[in-house]
């Protein structure tokens, strides 16, 4: 008997923190395959194979046993192929996958083949997962939108609905859409799944992030691919509707700040910025939409526009927010988080308790978007 056995396992850390996975590993015994004098069939080949297996996956089948006709040296590595290939080619059944186990025993020229598999999402649970994506896509992408505002739209909706599985037992889109939390897994397996539906084709990443293993979506928009990752965007502690776009539609450069991933993906090498500023300045009855994007992510903070350059300006523009009966202020900085923290001292002179204040880098610009909260 000959037998593998695989197993997937994918955790997300926090944002800033993530995921520990463990890819397919394989346990082999001895096999049982003995000599035999006829002449032996046509071999079956890895596409007959894949389809097998698809199919049993699709159902979500637990055993899938057949005859396999032919030589049988070589039969492990072909029922290696097809496993892997059939996994990769549906992402979402992939990472839905828990274990997968074969065994086979025979003569040289046939043989009985058993494959087993266990999945994190049962049929019912995918099922659930299909029509809650139809449902809300109903209610949030509307006629005429673009492809960008439905990933803006797709994106956004998941930071909001979704927090973080701080017990990392969580795996699956149907546990963050059932229980609102999951981990990086769980994340991106629900934006493949509403990007798919809505006709934008994006695959899932696997890499690494703030020192740990990670996932998240690649996605084609106009012919070009960007990085989007809707776990790094969702604060953590869970912030309720807050949504953070630092990690949305990023060129590999950009995500190679904190990223990395070995694996061969697409490349994405065109700003999306620039892309919106293209096409904002090409006119046309979406010019307005695709404005309204680009300040939405606050690209015109790296165009240095509205930036804040000295304490007093950031005094007044605290002072306005105060007035209107605000508690917490994002703008611009130009200048080190050093110069910024000194800057700050004068908002105590407002009568302010606490300050404090989050920061995230503009691109290359050397500049910082600045979260302040007082009490």
């Amino acid at each position: 008997m000959n037998r593998k056995i695989g197993v997937r396992l994918i955790k997300c850390l926090a944002a800033g923190a993530v995921l520990a996975v463990l890819l397919p590993h394989a346990v082999e015994w001895g096999n049982n395959v003995y000599a035999a004098s006829v002449k032996p069939a046509p071999s079956v080949s890895s596409q007959q194979l894949q389809n097998k297996l698809l199919q049993a996956m699709a159902t979500r089948s637990e055993t899938l046993t057949f005859t396999y006709q032919g030589r049988v040296n070589g039969l492990k590595q072909q029922l290696q192929t097809a496993i892997k290939q059939a996994m990769e080619s549906d992402p979402y059944v992939n990472y839905t996958i828990k274990s997968y186990a074969f065994s086979y025993t025979g003569t040289t020229t046939s043989a009985e083949v058993t494959i087993r598999l266990s999945y994190r999402e049962t049929k019912e649970q995918t099922a659930y997962v299909d029509n809650t994506v139809k449902a809300v896509l109903g209610d949030i992408i509307t006629k005429g939108m673009t492809d960008h505002e439905k990933v803006k739209a797709i994106h956004d909706w998941i930071v909001v609905r979704l927090k973080y599985d701080e017990t990392q037992q969580k795996y699956t889109a149907y546990d963050g859409l059932k229980t609102g939390s999951t981990v990086c897994q769980g994340y991106s397996l629900l934006a493949y799944k509403m990007l798919e539906r809505s006709g934008i084709t994006n695959q899932i990443v696997e890499g690494r992030a703030g020192g740990q293993l990670h996932a998240w979506n690649l996605v084609l928009l106009d012919g070009h691919w960007y990085h989007m990752d809707t776990t790094w965007d969702d604060p953590t502690p869970d912030r309720g509707n807050e949504v953070s776009t630092s990690y949305y539609l990023l060129t590999d450069a950009e995500m190679r700040r904190d990223h990395s991933w070995v694996k061969q993906y697409p490349q994405a090498n065109t700003s999306y910025r620039q892309t919106l500023s293209g096409l904002v300045a090409a006119g046309g009855p979406k010019a307005a939409v695709y404005q309204k994007l680009y300040n939405n992510l606050e690209y015109m903070l790296q165009d240095g526009k509205g930036l804040v350059k000295s304490p007093a300006e950031i005094k007044e523009q605290v002072r306005k927010e105060i007035n209107k009966g605000g508690a917490t202020l994002t703008f611009g900085y130009q200048g080190t988080e050093r110069s910024l923290k000194e800057d700050l001292q004068s908002l105590y002179q407002l009568g302010l308790k606490t300050i404090s204040y989050q920061i995230t880098d503009l691109g290359s610009t050397g500049n910082l978007r600045v979260t302040l909260k007082w009490t």
